[in-house]
């Protein structure tokens, strides 16, 4: 074989193996990372009639405009509110009865506090919703006697049920009676009927009692004392305590009264916010 013709092999053999492999992958698009959104501005109304636009992109950075020019400045340590300093600047905030309060001061001498102010600003700041009060607790309840009204053989006392706790809280609707003879056992045969009102006073509908601390919610304990004879009642059982619960909470509550319902029944009002106009001294049974 001539020489040309091994050449031509050779350059033949070549392009076969170049043609055989593969291109090389395309590169892969770089992942671009999430955008972060900027910050909101907040702007500062101040004394003199000008506002510095503030922008907090992190707890360690405020980025402040004023006078057309930009400073960024750093979180420093304050004995209250918030301190930023840069830049010869120093940026204070505090906030107090739902107003944020800030004052741009010069820094002093070797970047400490105390310098000249510049400007003194304000601005609102949303109002905290307020906490969510949850029910009243038995613990936390003192059960009291508040007055009463007597009459053709009707008897009302007014209760007072006291929020002795450090805590807000709420009643709802109608408290949950029985009553105990001497010995402390339940008198069954005594029941309880949920009515609005009574015989001396027109009710209303049940709602929501809120509680402050040491305040009360009031509620009627009403009963009739004569004999129901026709129904072959001679006497009427005699009861020595009242004992509740709320719709909140199964720990009860409890207060010596002493009272003889008759006819099989007690009846008892919602809860209200105010004691009954008609109440006076407590009756006895």
């Amino acid at each position: 074989m001539s020489r040309s013709a091994v050449v031509l092999m050779s350059c033949l053999g070549l392009c076969a193996a170049a043609c055989s492999q593969e291109p090389p992958p395309a590169p892969a698009a770089p992942i671009e990372a999430p955008v972060s959104q900027p910050a909101a501005a907040v702007g500062y109304a101040c004394e003199s009639g000008k506002t510095i636009a503030v922008t907090y992109p992190d707890t360690e950075t405020a980025r402040l405009s004023y006078d057309g020019r930009d400073y960024v400045l750093t979180s420093a340590v304050s004995a209250s509110g918030a301190r930023y300093v840069g830049q010869g600047l120093e940026w204070w905030t505090a906030s107090r009865n739902g107003q944020e309060s800030a004052t741009l001061s010069r820094l002093g001498p070797n970047d400490q506090a105390g310098g000249a102010v510049i400007e003194r600003c304000s601005r609102p700041v949303a109002a905290l919703a307020p906490a969510p009060v949850g029910p009243c607790l038995g613990s936390d309840l003192r059960l009291s006697v508040e007055g009463g009204d007597a009459g053709m053989g009707n008897r009302v006392t007014t209760l007072a049920l006291q929020n002795v706790g450090a805590q807000a809280c709420s009643l709802t609707g109608y408290p949950t009676v029985t009553l105990a003879d001497g010995g402390g056992r339940v008198l069954a045969a005594v029941k309880a009927v949920q009515e609005p009102g009574n015989y001396f006073a027109q009710g209303t509908a049940p709602k929501p009692v809120p509680l402050a601390s040491q305040a009360k919610a009031y509620f009627d304990l009403a009963w009739n004392v004569v004999p129901h004879e026709d129904e072959g009642e001679k006497t009427c059982p005699e009861a020595k305590a009242l004992r509740l619960t709320t719709s909140g909470d199964t720990a009860l509550v409890s207060l010596p009264l002493a009272l003889t319902p008759c006819g099989g029944q007690i009846r008892v009002s919602p809860f209200r916010p105010v004691s009954s106009d008609a109440a006076g001294p407590a009756p006895t049974a």
